[in-house]
């Protein structure tokens, strides 16, 4: 990684064994702190996820987007008020323009605990939507594996993060409920090269809400940025078998801002070449939380570092600024609404007449 005048101009790659040595384990921390505080962004390589794995995941997606356009649409989102299931191309703008992506939204397995009475926001957590088991064979079992393992570092992750920033170990544990009662979120997305779209915008610049985002980059498609300080827009080319980690406006804020959330986007492939395929896992907070009643008392010396970086200039993202007052599962919810009116209008008619009055609209867009 390259930093010039408290910037940065790549992203950095941590080493997930230099925790199995305690005379290496310093060194990582010590980079994760630099890559939370300075840049947002950070590369994780030989994690304790095996290869296959990855490689299993992978090789069914061409399957599933390459599933009848009538398999899909029967999934398709507007059919689960828990937001998940299928998005056709096109289906959502960013900063004003079109994402030129296609996508299934699916989530760790929870049965949803809403009841009458309860808020809005926990019928955001359910079961998800999955193809019959004829159409991709395999799919369901070999994603709820990956999804449990990605779960399972992310907690891991978590509390490697709060050392970096100064706390125990289980710093960071009073944002989450018990396991059986949490629910993560992730994404399949295909993004079609440019000569088959009517822009280059695969998803427009924002922030990611939450805590952490673990992303797999299926394809060998360059295509996701990020902003550094100056506004510059640096590439983080696919690296195989890593997970580029990033930080979300919930973390930022109980951090008070000392981890960074980075803008990001995602540009669509070259003409001529293939689709672009990723994999973003989102690591949830407990819905209930109003973050500005639990900002972190982090300590003096690690909370001064964020006056050694370089002031953050203007960005591109805007979104995800609601943490301040309202509790997480509602800030989830509203930016849900925002980005699918669809389902909004079927399962969430009060939000939607809140935030569409003049009906739906034809596209989303969280901002």
């Amino acid at each position: 990684m390259t930093v010039t005048a408290d910037n940065f101009t790549s992203i950095p790659v941590l080493g997930y064994a230099l925790l199995s040595s305690p005379a290496t384990r310093p060194v990582f921390i010590a980079q994760l702190q630099h890559a939370l505080i300075n840049v947002g962004f950070l590369y994780l390589e030989r994690m304790p996820i095996p290869d296959a794995l990855f490689d299993d995941v992978i090789a069914y997606l061409p399957r599933v987007f390459g599933l009848p356009q009538e398999r899909k649409d029967a999934l398709r989102m507007a059919n689960s008020p828990h937001f998940l299931g299928y998005s056709r191309l096109g289906a959502e703008m960013t900063k004003g323009a079109v994402d030129q992506r296609e996508q299934f939204d699916i989530a760790t397995p929870l049965e949803s605990a809403w009841k009458p009475g309860k808020p809005d926001y926990v019928r955001l957590w359910g079961p998800s939507q999955w193809p019959e088991e004829d159409d991709v064979p395999g799919f369901k079992a070999t994603f709820t594996r990956y999804l449990g393992a990605v779960e399972s570092l992310s907690y891991e992750f978590a509390g490697l993060v709060a050392e970096a920033l100064g706390l125990p170990p289980d710093g960071l544990a009073r944002f989450y409920d018990a396991p059986e009662r949490m629910q993560h979120r992730s994404k399949i997305v295909k993004y079609p090269t440019r000569d088959q779209v009517a822009s280059g915008q695969g998803v427009g610049p924002h922030f990611d809400g939450g805590f952490l985002t673990f992303l797999l980059q299926a394809s060998d498609h360059p295509g996701l940025q990020v902003q550094n300080l100056s506004g510059e827009w640096i590439d983080v080319p696919p690296r195989p078998y890593t997970f580029v980690i990033n930080i979300g406006k919930a973390l930022e804020m109980v951090t008070q801002g000392l981890a960074r959330a980075t803008s990001h986007r995602v540009l669509a492939p070259a003409a001529g070449t293939s689709p672009r395929y990723s994999i973003p896992f989102f690591q949830n907070i407990a819905q209930g939380l109003r973050l500005s009643e639990h900002v972190l008392q982090l300590p003096p010396e690690v909370l001064k570092l964020k006056g050694h970086r370089g002031e953050l200039g203007q960005t591109d993202s805007l979104n995800m600024a609601e943490y301040d007052s309202l509790p997480s599962g509602q800030v989830s919810l509203i930016n849900r609404v925002k980005s699918h009116p669809d389902v909004a209008e079927r399962h969430y008619p009060q939000l939607f007449k809140l935030f569409f009055p003049d009906g739906l609209p034809a596209y989303g867009t969280a901002y």
